[in-house]
């Protein structure tokens, strides 16, 4: 198109000597980026990528670390037995970097060195709750996110005021007592609702606090287990009355079980909050029991439960009054 060789027309004011600048000036930039785009390629160096787990806990140098047979040497009676506890199996995982007494306790060099200077280790007897569930926390983090906005941490409870590293004889979850009695040390008001006539088993050894209550913190009321449907912390056990139905009561989805059953113990069978199977209906049902069939003599709801006639309270597949 350009035969008269003229070429390209530089802009305006540009001459030959600014556009090599410009030409430079760009190549310069192509080749920062190129550098950069290769940097951010390249793996996280090793020495800065997160620690596992069950690494130290505490930042420690590792030729402060003096290994689990010094402490040993002196602390027989901690270390006897230990080899069945959860955290020393751990210490063979991850080539021998897994948890050790310096995992909770921090580097001994200091703390050998100074003839046993308990200023110079971590010492959880003596450190504060907050001290002692964060070094707990250091590795169970990821398995009790909610431990910090639980009831037990805001009122002062922490891991060992329940769990016993070196004494408990509990292999598993190292607490200092077997429930119900751990829970029943703090929670008096209610150990005497399982003594109640109508309870659930736990004193018997049939159902456990933890089978409905995470003690290390959720998102719902009293510590409950979080479920997609919150009835089926009862379902899983009840599973009757677990649906789904074709006819639901809607008491059952929006109140949920504990709005007609009180959970721990009841001097009412089926645990119900009331004596009196009508008046605990009627709260809800008054207005029908009151312009129906239901208040007109020998076929009152005073004489006569509820439940005689509906008999699939919970929900039915066959009738929405949950007749028979």
């Amino acid at each position: 198109m350009h035969g008269d060789g003229s070429g390209t027309q530089l802009p305006t004011g540009a001459g030959p000597g600014r556009h090599s600048e410009l030409r430079a000036y760009l190549m310069l930039l192509l080749g920062a980026s190129l550098v950069c785009a290769a940097a951010l390629a390249q793996p996280a160096d090793k020495t800065q990528s997160a620690k596992p787990a069950t690494a130290q806990v505490r930042d420690t140098n590792s030729a402060d670390l003096v290994g689990a047979e010094v402490c040993a040497s002196c602390h027989e009676a901690e270390s006897k037995g230990f080899a069945d506890n959860p955290h020393m199996k751990l210490a063979l995982e991850h080539g021998g970097a897994g948890v050790t007494c310096e995992s909770c306790h921090g580097a001994g060099k200091a703390h050998v060195e100074g003839g046993g200077d308990i200023s110079k280790i971590f010492d959880p007897a003596k450190a504060t709750t907050t001290q002692v569930d964060e070094m707990c926390l250091g590795c169970h983090a990821g398995t009790h996110p909610n431990f910090l906005r639980s009831p037990h941490a805001k009122a002062g409870v922490g891991c060992t005021s329940c769990h016993s590293i070196h004494a408990s004889a509990d292999k598993k979850q190292l607490l200092k007592a077997a429930q119900p009695m751990l829970c029943f040390q703090c929670h008096t008001d209610v150990k005497p609702a399982f003594d109640m006539p109508f309870h659930h088993k736990v004193n018997e050894g049939l159902v456990r606090c933890s089978d409905c209550h995470d003690v290390h913190g959720t998102f719902g009321n009293n510590s409950l287990r979080n479920t997609a449907d919150q009835n089926m912390i009862c379902t899983k056990c009840h599973t009757e009355t677990r649906g789904p139905f074709v006819f639901e009561h809607a008491a059952v989805k929006a109140e949920g079980c504990l709005g007609c059953h009180t959970p721990h113990g009841s001097q009412n069978a089926r645990l119900l909050n009331m004596a009196q199977i009508n008046t605990l209906c009627n709260q809800c049902h008054s207005p029908v029991a009151a312009g129906t069939v239901h208040s007109m003599n020998a076929g009152s709801s005073e004489l006569t439960a509820c439940t005689s006639c509906h008999t699939y309270i919970h929900g039915s597949n066959v009738n929405p009054a949950f007749l028979r």
